[in-house]
């Protein structure tokens, strides 16, 4: 279905392309790597990436490795002392799928991409958005508007799980002698599970995402930090320093919480919102200096004892 030229084009994402240095009379679909500008015509995307944008693209190639992570620590627990080089494997096959994402990406074999600006939550989903003029024939524009936001993560997901089935097995095998036949391959069984779920919340909340990471950063940082130091029993820096694993788990979500502050000011005022990190310990400072005003036993040998 194709509509004949007029002034404009109708809907959001519907434009006209040039085509050998003339305008073509029909509005349609942009091809990839191109979205319709104020003249709703198909305009190359030529801008690199904000800031904004490369936190969000950090954030969702940061979520498998997190995952990665918690279930290789979740399945070798105390038995193996290979955990930490599955941890080091993990990153490695993360990071060369980041450096492979963008090498695929236009410009193809620099480590650069270009993009079109997120103007509002609908260019996510512009399946969403497509007219009908005639209130009969629909007009089909949907279009990566956001390009290349949405399907570069989903290539990124694709070369991670491409680059752990090559390497983890292999190397699981020989380093994890430590676990059961059965236990050596479970983080790796967990992950054939949490990469569809990553693809389809891509797939189909990429847009809420873009807009509401910083937050879910903040909070879910927040929360395992203070379950953690629950669980662990930390309740003075004597008991905080007593294991190096404790302070690599303090240091890496005080990086959270940075992350988190920095994607929510963009660090658009330097002077106004560098500041902000001095509050990234504040948290971990908080549960330190309250925990044993809250501890279960103490408030119940206290409720025993009539005070």
């Amino acid at each position: 279905m194709s509509v004949a030229m007029t002034l404009t084009c109708p809907g959001l994402y519907c434009g006209r392309r040039i085509v050998n240095g003339s305008m073509d009379e029909e509005c349609g679909v942009c091809p990839r790597g191109e979205r319709t500008n104020l003249q709703k015509i198909c305009e190359r995307c030529a801008e690199s990436p904000e800031l904004y944008d490369w936190l969000y693209l950090g954030f969702m190639a940061m979520l498998p490795l997190v995952l990665h992570w918690f279930f290789i620590e979740w399945y070798s627990g105390k038995k193996s002392s290979s955990a930490l080089l599955q941890h080091v494997i993990a990153m490695l096959e993360c990071s060369v799928s980041a450096v492979f994402t963008l090498l695929v990406t236009e410009p193809v074999w620099k480590l650069s991409i270009r993009s079109c600006r997120v103007q509002m939550l609908s260019d996510w989903y512009t399946m969403l958005y497509n007219p009908s003029p005639d209130y009969v024939n629909t007009l089909h524009c949907t279009q990566e508007a956001v390009y290349p936001l949405y399907t570069i993560v989903l290539i990124y997901y694709a070369f991670c799980l491409v680059m752990m089935m090559l390497l983890r097995p292999l190397l699981v095998k020989k380093i994890a002698c430590g676990l059961g036949k059965s236990d050596r391959f479970k983080s790796i069984y967990a992950a054939l599970y949490f990469f569809p779920i990553l693809t389809v919340l891509q797939a189909v909340g990429g847009g809420l995402l873009y807009y509401a990471f910083p937050y879910i950063i903040l909070v879910l940082s927040l929360v395992t930090l203070a379950v953690y130091m629950s669980v662990s029993g930390i309740q003075s820096f004597k008991s905080l320093g007593a294991k190096k694993k404790r302070l690599v788990v303090l240091f890496s979500h005080w990086l959270l919480h940075a992350y988190g502050i920095i994607s929510i000011s963009r660090l658009d005022k330097l002077e106004q919102d560098l500041p902000l990190l001095v509050l990234v310990p504040g948290p971990a400072l908080f549960y330190i200096a309250t925990a044993k005003f809250t501890e279960p036993s103490r408030i119940l040998s206290e409720g025993g004892n009539g005070h």
